[in-house]
């Protein structure tokens, strides 16, 4: 075993050594993570290079965090030194895409617009849409099960999987469910890593179900003259059948996008019943379509993500839509705080960016916490600089669910080599 004191360079001769391979780097500034460089880098082309790394990493008692995009290193709690970074980029290819069967195999590393500039040659594609598709890697993607607008008809990562394979920290190669869709076997596992934030083991590999490229696509957008209005649009909206690809809430000011893709005539009849609807709550609805369309959903994912300072994930019941808004505009206004809402309004996912002083924002945040009843919602710091961070958990109150995850963890990663406190409830 290599002592913990050893130089960047004699840590790269030795995985280099290991793996058989010039794979690792001394770490620099540019691969901090949360300001903290790490020892070394490693980018392996293999399963089995990946394996033979988290193998060394565990014997040697080190901590390595796995780095695809690098899109959501900020996120989950800080994780203090790091001894390797593992990257995915060298695995990034679409395996195996099985059209018929409207299934497809992607590597890890691949990013989320590569995957389906692949899968589009069918006009197929894996309805996924969260920030920053162009460098979000599949592996990045279903370690945090990030998802976007569309979430509302597809569905999270977790729910398009259906097979995996990974790697334990012991370097141990996994493999769970199967290549189509009927087969689940060992679908559980799959389900565990998922969402996991790569603390229980390295995501390889990705076996999806697919979805067909629509035809033809409108959204609605709708300007209300408070957010009051925004959950009964919403039920309105989902009684009458209707059955939106994305139903979305932004904020200031306040306006709701409503998007149908189906063949022609279906998304333009849809589209028109919603414009009405929300015209009988007061609301002003524009149908859009092609380049203007576009632009709305461009701007809309880069309001709150390619903004600096804090964004909240919250999670609540989607009947507490109004209520809940009303509260987080008086506390924020009571605190001075600047902020804006976006996300899924149909399904009470919602994205909150506070700016403004930090104790403030931490007060928001705790009392936000306090009003969500224990197993109705959750409110859990995504991204945030080290002095929120230092003044509260990310994560806020586990529930009971914690000793489980804790055991979970304890069996697949008792060293904790991987990913270090960065996942739920500290894992």
């Amino acid at each position: 075993m290599l002592s913990q004191s050893s130089t960047p360079d004699a840590l790269v001769a030795e995985v280099n050594a290991r793996v058989g391979a010039a794979v690792a780097r001394p770490g620099s500034r540019r691969d901090s993570i949360d300001g903290v460089a790490p020892g070394i880098v490693a980018t392996p082309q293999t399963a089995t290079a990946v394996a033979a790394m988290l193998a060394w990493a565990t014997e040697t008692g080190r901590t390595a965090v796995v780095r695809g995009g690098g899109t959501k290193l900020g996120w989950g709690a800080p994780s203090g030194s790091v001894d390797l970074v593992l990257s995915t980029a060298a695995m990034n290819a679409v395996d195996e895409h099985r059209h018929g069967d409207l299934t497809a195999t992607v590597q890890a590393g691949a990013t989320l617009a590569e995957t389906n500039a692949v899968l589009s040659r069918h006009r197929q594609w894996l309805p996924l849409d969260p920030p920053w598709g162009d460098r979000a890697t599949i592996g990045g993607i279903v370690a945090t099960n990030d998802s976007g607008p569309r979430r509302q008809r597809h569905g999270a990562p977790r729910d398009l999987i259906i097979g995996m394979t990974l790697v334990r920290a012991d370097g141990v190669l996994a493999k769970t469910g199967g290549i189509v869709v009927k087969n689940v076997a060992g679908y559980d596992l799959a389900r565990l890593m998922t969402g996991s934030f790569g603390c229980l083991g390295v995501i390889l590999s990705v076996t999806f179900k697919l979805a067909p490229v629509a035809a033809a696509s409108r959204t609605v957008a709708v300007e209300f003259s408070d957010a009051a209005r925004c959950g009964p649009f919403v039920a309105d909206l989902l009684a009458h059948s209707a059955t939106p690809t994305a139903l979305e809430l932004a904020i200031p000011p306040t306006t709701m996008l409503v998007r149908f893709e189906s063949v022609e005539p279906v998304a333009v009849e849809q589209a028109e019943q919603a414009a009405t609807l929300a015209r009988g709550l007061g609301g002003t609805p524009t149908i859009l379509i092609g380049e203007d369309e576009t632009a709305v959903w461009q701007a809309h994912d880069a309001r709150l993500f390619d903004r600096e300072g804090t964004i909240v994930k919250l999670v609540i019941l989607a009947g507490e839509l109004s209520s809940t808004l009303a509260w987080l505009d008086d506390a924020a206004q009571t605190r001075q705080l600047d902020y804006e809402v976006t996300g899924r309004a149909g399904l009470g996912v919602l994205y909150v960016g506070l700016g403004g002083d930090v104790p403030r924002q931490a007060s928001l945040v705790t009392a936000l916490r306090e009003r969500i009843p224990a197993g109705r919602g959750s409110a859990v710091i995504q991204r945030a600089d080290p002095e929120l961070k230092a003044l509260l958990d990310v994560w806020g109150p586990v529930g009971d669910g914690l000793r489980i995850m804790q055991e979970v963890k304890r069996r697949f990663d008792p060293t904790r080599t991987l990913n270090r406190g960065r996942g739920p409830g500290g894992l």
